[in-house]
């Protein structure tokens, strides 16, 4: 198994490992998730908490788990044993890498179902169905869908085909293939919508509403689901970025491009929210509608505009591509993991890794319907699964990686890789060793107490 070409692959350039990094933090957190919070918290106080979070929380730790990557040219769980050892820790520090890699299996079994519902919703969108629904009609039609398990295997079913099919690639003919496809075309289609926005008549108010911070909305839960989110969107606890930092080159600049992803993913963020927002003023729907923004709101004001067929289409289209660039990267660290610590190839490894996140993805599928009144905990087992992820996993695996450079790796070393000057070096280390784990800290407790 040590001689496995896989083991050693790399990214063919930075273009192209910067595309696949933007890719994965590029995601249903940017085009579904982020809209819908920024509209529960008040607008642009939101977004102003949320980048100040990006920069002091979300930078170090995506730097430090590309730097682990690259020092261990493994999966995860190897990256973190050999280099603990290598240094005379403990082998404790090796469940970082565990627990990446569990997360990102839990978080795909979900999130390929939530991709399937992107899915349904092109044919909904292509076909005309939101033409002359009312406000329950769509809401009949995102119940509907729920409601049968039948139709979400379905769906999930193929999203999981997708995925599998892209990582089954490999490196250069998979994620990087990936990338240079979806991601231009995200991009494209963000700028179609945006121009569409523009022409609502409420593109003034869309942008004041994201960019003009009301500060009497700055609550204790707007600071924490700000500093939250922006830890989660850019891919981080999951074992995603150390994996990928496993086939990146030691010519790569690990700041610089580092930065470039992170304003990038924000830049993808806000421009969903010009997308979206202008469209929910001119309708005069609700922007705290939640959730259900995309699902539900959305739908009803493209039912009702000129051209809605085509720019809903383009919508749910450009879901489905932010959707599959997460997905990829989620499977990506379950596959690497077992190719190199198990007889088989990367495609038998690929088919596992696929079977078995679509097998648990099932649990969420029923949760809708047959086994709604299956509550552990009190909660879905969707619920259950975002909550164990997002609130105890990968705050706690964040929180290990950011200690494990900032205090247990030496100073050098971590200069070495970073290649900083030396000022910027000492803001970084500072940031790391203290700035990133209150947060991160701050983000968990306040999590289990909320």
């Amino acid at each position: 198994m040590a001689n496995k070409t896989h083991i050693h692959a790399q990214w063919s350039s930075r273009l192209a490992f910067m595309m696949a990094a933007v890719g994965s933090s590029v995601g249903l957190g940017n085009v579904w998730k982020f809209p819908y919070m920024t509209g529960e918290s008040g607008g642009g106080a939101f977004v102003l908490i949320y980048m100040v979070s990006i920069a002091l929380i979300g930078l170090p730790i995506l730097m430090s788990e590309w730097l682990l990557g690259r020092l261990g040219q493994k999966n995860p769980i190897t990256t973190m044993s050999t280099i603990a050892g290598r240094l005379k820790r403990s082998q404790a520090w090796a469940l970082i890498g565990v627990g990446g890699i569990l997360a990102a299996y839990l978080i795909l079994s979900f999130y390929s179902v939530i991709g399937g519902w992107a899915l349904a919703y092109i044919k909904y969108s292509v076909t005309g169905t939101f033409s002359g629904l009312d406000g329950d009609g769509v809401s009949s039609l995102f119940g509907n869908l729920l409601g049968s398990p039948g139709r979400l295997l379905a769906w999930h079913s193929l999203f999981m085909v997708l995925t599998i099919g892209v990582v089954a690639g490999g490196v250069s003919g998979g994620l990087e293939r990936a990338a240079k496809l979806l991601m231009p075309a995200l991009a494209v289609l963000l700028v179609v919508l945006v121009g569409y926005a523009a022409t609502t008549g409420s593109f003034a108010d869309g942008l004041a509403y994201l960019f003009r911070p009301d500060f009497s909305q700055l609550t204790g839960d707007v600071w924490l689901a700000a500093l939250g989110h922006a830890f989660f969107t850019l891919s981080l606890g999951m074992g995603i970025m150390m994996a990928y930092g496993s086939y990146l080159s030691d010519d790569v600049n690990i700041g610089r491009t580092a930065l470039t992803v992170v304003i990038l993913d924000t830049v993808i963020a806000l421009a969903a929210g010009m997308a979206i927002f202008p469209v929910v003023f001119a309708n005069q729907l609700d922007p705290a509608a939640g959730p259900g923004l995309v699902f539900q709101t959305l739908p009803l004001a493209f039912g009702g505009m000129s051209g809605g067929i085509l720019f809903g289409s383009l919508f749910f289209i450009l879901l489905v591509f932010a959707a599959l660039t997460s997905a990829i990267s989620l499977l990506e660290p379950i596959v690497e993991w077992l190719e190199e610590q198990s007889p088989l190839s990367r495609l038998q490894a690929t088919l596992v890794a696929g079977a078995a996140t679509w097998l648990l993805g099932i649990a969420t599928v029923l949760s809708f319907n047959d086994w709604s009144g299956f509550q552990p905990f009190g909660m879905s087992i969707l619920d259950l699964l975002d909550y164990l992820t997002s609130k105890l996993m990968l705050p706690l695996t964040g929180l290990a990686t950011i200690l494990f450079v900032g205090w247990v790796m030496g100073r050098d070393e971590v200069r070495a890789q970073l290649n900083m000057s030396p000022t910027a070096f000492a803001v970084w280390r500072f940031t790391a060793r203290f700035v990133s784990p209150i947060g991160v800290a701050i983000v968990f407790i306040f999590g289990l107490i909320n």
